[in-house]
């Protein structure tokens, strides 16, 4: 992200933005993009339109355009009725929309995005969303890390999954799943039974894990069409009863487990996600 941000150099290889090339067309690169960094950038002593307009202002726009283009944004983002407020009293998700503001307030074409509902409650994670899909919408190409996987399946249109500074995988959200093959079978029982384990062996496609008493039952498997039929039936005949059985397709979580050997965590570590929209 630094390095296609013209923030830092790269030590070896080559990157183009928008056409123009990271070292060579820096300049232009920087006119071509917005971004908005993980945590908001903007001045919290000033209000949400002040603070638009100063970004306008720095972008060269004239003051009447900038504060033009500041009342349209704040409409856009939902923050009108808080536009003279000053933004250290905004929520942590009106904070990442008016981040979310500034960064486009020249029009970009190239928009790049660092994990921009860290932090937020789903509420607020939703909010965003949204106002990315207007932004795609309007033509402007996305990039976005994340560490959130479910954000990478509901706006992504190319995911790179990028563990200890290599990339590991790339593709689609259904590319990605079909490379991981099979679905998931979750079983729970009325009651634990010590002969349910291996009534379902014959049925999955790995080891069966075992939680909450022995109730919960989860295993991979290679067809989910039919199987709960089966599944119950089996566990019938096995004098085992059951109170629910669910088979998921593969998700990403499934995805980044096969990738990685670790489920996925959203505390920072080294393995991100980087997605690709517009």
């Amino acid at each position: 992200m630094r390095i296609l941000t013209t923030l830092a150099r790269p030590d070896a290889g080559s990157a183009r933005v928008a056409g123009f090339d990271v070292v060579d067309d820096a300049a232009a690169v920087r006119r071509h993009i917005g971004v908005a960094a993980q945590d908001a950038t903007l001045d919290e002593e000033l209000t949400g339109r002040q603070n638009l307009v100063m970004i306008g202002q720095l972008s060269r726009l004239g003051r009447s355009q900038a504060k033009a283009r500041a009342v349209e944004l704040l409409e856009d983002f939902e923050l009108a009725d808080a536009a003279d407020r000053v933004m250290k009293d905004y929520s942590g998700g009106m904070r990442r929309r008016l981040d979310l503001a500034a960064s486009v307030i020249t029009r970009p074409p190239v928009l790049f995005l660092d994990e921009p509902t860290t932090g937020l409650d789903p509420a607020g994670r939703q909010r965003v969303w949204e106002m990315i899909r207007r932004l795609v919408a309007d033509g402007v190409t996305l990039l976005l890390t994340t560490q959130y996987l479910e954000e990478a399946d509901n706006l992504a249109d190319a995911i790179v999954v990028i563990d200890h500074g290599r990339v590991i995988a790339r593709g689609t959200s259904a590319e990605l799943k079909a490379a991981v093959g099979g679905a998931r079978l979750e079983v729970t029982l009325t009651r634990s039974h010590y002969g349910a384990v291996e009534a379902l062996a014959s049925l999955v496609d790995g080891p069966v894990q075992v939680s909450h008493g022995g109730r919960k039952l989860a295993a991979p498997v290679r067809s989910g069409a039919g199987l709960a039929t089966v599944v119950v039936r089996t566990l019938d005949a096995a004098g085992v009863s059951v109170d629910d059985v669910e088979v998921h397709p593969p998700s990403l979580d499934d995805v980044f487990f096969a990738l990685t050997g670790q489920p996925p965590t959203n505390d920072g570590s080294d393995t991100t996600v980087e997605t690709a929209t517009g």
